[in-house]
């Protein structure tokens, strides 16, 4: 009988990591510290990497169903103009699945429904792991359990890696971020793209994630951060400050934007980092929860082949670590890129962005969206 494997984390990369462990027959327990699992939050674009990854686990129908169809990416500048435009058709095509912009309480919903609720301990925030021949695992609420095997997918302020791993760099980008959810009819030439507007210092995007919910996301520079950030982009195109306007205040997140300084380690004495845990990246590619499915993915189609759970520990790390920090630097370069707070810079960096050719993006594309193990 395969052992049991315990995962610290009940978010999107906890619950997939737990789905594929289950699909290839491994008893698996998530312990999450919120007292429930809410649909919160803001929204999330599943880029076409994540959408295989669900493909293998026979879920991909669901989250099509329960999201939007993205088929154009562009950047343009402040005005809606494009500078960039990535046709995402050809991907489509190829691997039978498309982007999707969801709501991300809607995918945690359904990640939940598909694993049950039988696996997951709620309200179980994990303070301290003591190592002896099994690992304790001693909880706020004074519960300890025990697990041979552990996850962490806790994401950036992670408990298994600051206890277990050498000590950990976080990398402040100096920007500040806004998300929030607008109901609105949004006009329908965006209805199956994802815009995001460069201007100076700053940066606004905005997906459709259902019929009437518009996912919107607002980033500045911090030296730049006014009392009241609507200003901030108030020389933007009017469909930009119509989106904002639509959105009610209390469904305005707000956070700064930071990422980890790429470590030596993701595993070791059987324990295994998995997304942000392990890799977090600034969200300029939208690939964080996406590089995080893929981590769950790789994890499970080795331990389909090797019974040796340490062993598939190792392997993972030597095939995951490459692509995903490549991921991670490449979101800082474009997000020191997308911030370029001078006008000349602004710019030469527009002029750049209309002159590089489609095939350049679509090869970039075609590396994060070619999963590592088929």
């Amino acid at each position: 009988m395969k052992e049991t494997i315990t995962i610290i984390g009940a978010g999107i990369g906890g619950l997939v990591t737990a789905l594929t462990l289950k699909q290839q027959g491994y008893p698996v327990h998530i312990y999450e510290g919120a007292t429930e699992i809410k649909p919160v939050g803001a929204g999330i674009i599943m880029a076409n990497n994540a959408m295989q990854v669900f493909k293998s686990l026979g879920l991909h129908q669901q989250v099509e169903n329960a999201g939007n169809r993205i088929s154009a990416m562009k950047i343009t500048d402040s005005d809606l103009k494009a500078l960039s435009v990535v046709d995402l058709k050809t991907f489509e095509k190829r691997y039978g699945v498309c982007n999707i912009a969801i709501h991300r309480g809607a995918l945690q919903k359904l990640l939940v429904e598909a694993l049950g609720n039988e696996h997951i301990s709620l309200s179980k925030r994990l303070v301290r792991i003591e190592k002896e021949d099994d690992y304790h695992l001693y909880f706020e609420d004074g519960s300890v359990n025990k697990a041979r095997w552990l996850i962490g997918a806790d994401g950036i302020h992670s408990v298994v890696r600051k206890q277990l791993f050498p000590m950990s760099t976080f990398r402040d980008a100096k920007q500040i971020c806004w998300r929030g959810i607008s109901e609105m009819d949004l006009p329908i030439e965006y209805h199956h793209e994802l815009n995001e507007a460069w201007g100076k210092g700053k940066r606004f995007g905005f997906v459709k994630i259902s019929p009437n919910k518009v996912y919107w996301y607002a980033l500045v520079n911090e030296s730049a951060k006014e009392e009241d950030f609507t200003k901030s982009f108030s020389e933007f195109h009017p469909d930009i400050q119509s989106i904002v306007s639509q959105c009610r205040e209390s469904a305005i997140f707000t956070s700064n934007i930071a990422d980890l300084k790429p470590i030596d380690c993701w595993q070791r004495e059987q324990v295994c980092l998995v997304g942000d845990a392990a890799h977090a990246t600034t969200p300029n590619l939208g690939q964080g929860a996406c590089q995080a499915i893929e981590d769950a993915y790789v994890l499970g189609k080795l331990l389909s082949k090797e019974q040796n759970i340490q062993t598939a520990f190792q392997q993972y790390e030597a095939i995951r670590k490459p692509k995903a920090l490549q991921v991670v630097n490449s979101s800082r370069i474009v997000g020191r890129l997308a911030h370029i707070d001078n006008r000349l810079g602004v710019w030469l960096r527009n002029n750049l962005m209309k002159n590089i050719p489609a095939s350049a993006n679509r090869k970039q594309l075609e590396t994060i969206f070619k999963l590592q193990i088929d």
